[in-house]
């Protein structure tokens, strides 16, 4: 009875530490199990990324520090400016004094101290050049009459817009600064799904916000710019980007541009995990063609194109292979020329597997007219190649010349010589169009609009833009622009000084 006792005097003391035991053995266990999937998740992560230098030695994901202090300095809050008119622009025929009635006709420019209401709007940019020329989209410098730039240490900048595409949703601006830091560009077609990837920028103007994660996907269409020409093949990624990010840079871990941050998509506005970039190919070839022409060559095949997929395959009733149909063949395009035939199944464009038609826009994008590119096509189950010398949109391979890059800056404007089919139709003898206006004086100091078509520059009449250049460089003083518009009655003339 007395061992009894003394039994269960210690059996809680033994049950106790019988479970103490139980416990450490299986966070023992537990540890070993988590050691495990480290020691897998490291092995796969050597085994299968480039930046498998960037795990510590306890196996864990990258840390982003050294990659944050290689960028941020490159990457740049730009506000842009734009100017709201209480009215039209236009002074009524009554208004008018009749001296200047005689001379201008009935319409004329509102004076430059008609009330106008600032709207001011936010992006980021990349300097790509100790120039400093910075790289950003052209939806965060449209419309803008004037735009700033702050570098990561606070410093500011007026920028000048050299040129921009918006077919491909890019701008390349410049400011005057010393000892810039500039970012460089890595082949996005080297970049790999899964692999790291930081988003820097200005997001809701919180100055250099890093974000990270992953490439996500490639060759991504989401149909949200409404150019005619556009071009759509993005990266995707889940670094969170958000309103303000527009024109930052996506930067692999070794600091270097991987693509141009663009647009998210979300019900909401704000960040939903899905951002999209501008592959760095197609960045450096416009950035290129706005540097040496001042606009983009843009070359064509003249072809409408469809992703080829199962679904297309039965409806065309053909065997389903990957590529990209051939839905039709533009009469006398470089296509047609080469030997395309509507029906055919794209599958390599110079050596380039091709799945898709965002892909396949962006290999295109990257070459000029004039450029010779081999094609593999399917046609009926049989491989053919084939040679297309792409086109510009006029259906020639000629590059449009270079003006006086200099003086079309001061304007900020991007113009081009009308035909001789608008110049009849509108009873007039030649004349400069303007398609896109950028921040400069005119902007600035007028209330001209894009359409206008110059016909006069101080009286003397303006036939191309070789004789706008001639008219305006080297001229100080007061400029009356005389010109007319397609779809208004009636002459306009606007004028502003030059310093």
């Amino acid at each position: 009875m007395k061992k009894l006792k003394i039994f269960l005097h210690y059996l809680p003391i033994v049950l106790l530490t019988l479970f103490v035991f139980a416990c450490k053995n299986e966070r023992d266990r537990e540890e070993n199990v988590d050691n495990l999937r480290m020691s897998f998740y490291t092995q796969e992560i050597a085994d299968k990324t480039p930046q498998a230098n960037n795990l510590d030695n306890k196996g864990m994901p990258p840390n982003f520090t050294a990659t944050a202090k290689m960028v941020l300095d490159a990457v740049v809050h730009i506000r842009s400016t734009q100017v709201v008119s209480d009215a039209d622009g236009q002074i009524t025929p009554r208004q008018l004094p009749d001296i200047f009635k005689d001379f201008f006709g009935d319409r004329f420019q509102l004076p430059e101290n008609m009330p106008q209401q600032p709207v001011v709007g936010s992006g980021s940019g990349v300097i790509i050049d100790e120039k400093g020329y910075i790289v950003t989209n052209n939806h965060v410098i449209n419309n803008a009459k004037e735009l700033e730039v702050t570098l990561h240490d606070n410093e500011t900048y007026k920028a000048t817009v050299i040129g921009a595409d918006p077919a491909t949703d890019l701008a390349l601006l410049q400011i005057k600064g010393a000892n810039l830091k500039a970012l460089s560009f890595v082949d996005s077609d080297n970049v790999e799904i899964g692999e790291w990837v930081l988003a820097i920028g200005n997001p809701y103007s919180l100055y250099s916000t890093v974000t990270a994660g992953i490439i996500s996907a490639k060759a991504r269409n989401i149909n949200i710019n409404p150019e005619k020409f556009a071009v759509e093949s993005f990266i995707q990624t889940d670094a969170a980007i958000n309103p303000g990010n527009s024109g930052g840079a996506l930067v692999n871990l070794s600091g270097e541009i991987v693509g141009i941050n663009t647009a998210i998509a979300s019900q909401t506005g704000s960040y939903s995990g899905y951002g999209f970039a501008i592959p760095s190919n197609i960045v450096t070839k416009v950035v290129a063609d706005l540097l040496e022409y001042g606009h983009v060559q843009r070359g064509m095949l003249g072809i409408n194109i469809i992703t080829m997929n199962g679904n297309l395959a039965k409806e065309k009733k053909v065997d389903f292979r990957k590529g990209v149909w051939v839905e039709n063949v533009n009469e006398d395009s470089a296509a047609e020329k080469a030997g395309i035939k509507a029906g055919d199944i794209i599958t390599q464009i110079d050596g380039i597997n091709v799945t898709t038609s965002p892909r396949l826009q962006e290999i295109i994008a990257q070459h000029r007219p004039g450029d010779k590119l081999s094609l593999v096509v399917n046609r009926k189950g049989t491989e053919k190649k084939v040679v297309v010398t792409l086109e510009n949109v006029k259906g020639t391979t000629e590059l449009s010349k270079k003006e006086s890059v200099e003086m079309l800056n001061f304007m900020g404007a991007d113009f081009e010589t009308i035909t001789k089919e608008t110049a009849a139709k509108l009873n007039i003898d030649g004349g400069v169009k303007i398609v896109e206006l950028y921040p400069g004086v005119l902007r600035q100091k007028t209330q001209i609009k894009v359409g206008f078509i110059i016909t006069h520059v101080n009286g003397k009449k303006v036939n191309s833009i070789k004789d706008l250049v001639e008219e305006l460089e080297g001229k100080e003083g007061g400029v009356m622009l005389e010109g007319v518009y397609e779809d208004l009655p009636g002459k306009y003339y606007y004028a502003f000084g030059i310093d």
